[in-house]
């Protein structure tokens, strides 16, 4: 099976720190994504994310507001089901602890590499595609056993 890259993808930028949004913008459009929004607060996010529907989220997880880039992935996992991509300059046991918690697709350190972007980029819209055809067979093989079970019930009166 052959994969090709995933550079259509559609991602908004959660990021608080404007210089290094529109950098992080910038060069992901040069790698060929389209940035669908830039959010700045955990609540712009969410909101962003029902409104525009990404591919892919690129969370920072230092967010000034009431709400941190985990909290606001937790929100956003739940609601939309959308991957997100951790960026942070921060890395401890406690806030990689927490951030496990919210089954994120990535965790870049910053300063971040064009490449490791990518590559994380990709591996998340493709391994959540793969995840939703997984959920998805699932729920036929589930429809299916129960028609068979129904089917075998209605012979037992016949």
């Amino acid at each position: 099976m052959e994969v090709e890259r995933i550079l259509d993808s559609n991602i908004l930028i959660v990021e608080d720190e404007i210089i290094v949004a529109a950098d992080l913008k910038g060069r992901l459009e040069n790698l060929g994504y389209t940035i669908i929004g830039i959010a700045a607060t955990g609540r712009d996010a969410i909101r962003k994310t029902g409104e525009t529907t990404p591919d892919v989220v690129l969370m920072d997880i230092m967010l000034k507001g009431d709400m941190d880039g985990i909290e606001t992935a937790h929100k956003i996992r739940d609601f939309y089901g959308v991957p997100v991509i951790y960026l942070t300059a921060y890395f401890d046991e406690e806030i990689l602890n927490r951030a496990k918690i919210t089954e994120p697709f990535g965790y870049i350190l910053k300063p971040f590499e064009d490449m490791r972007i990518q590559s994380a980029i990709e591996m998340a819209v493709y391994n959540h595609h793969m995840e939703q055809k997984l959920k998805n067979s699932a729920k036929i093989l589930k429809f299916s056993n129960e028609m068979l079970q129904k089917m075998n019930n209605s012979k037992n009166f016949i």
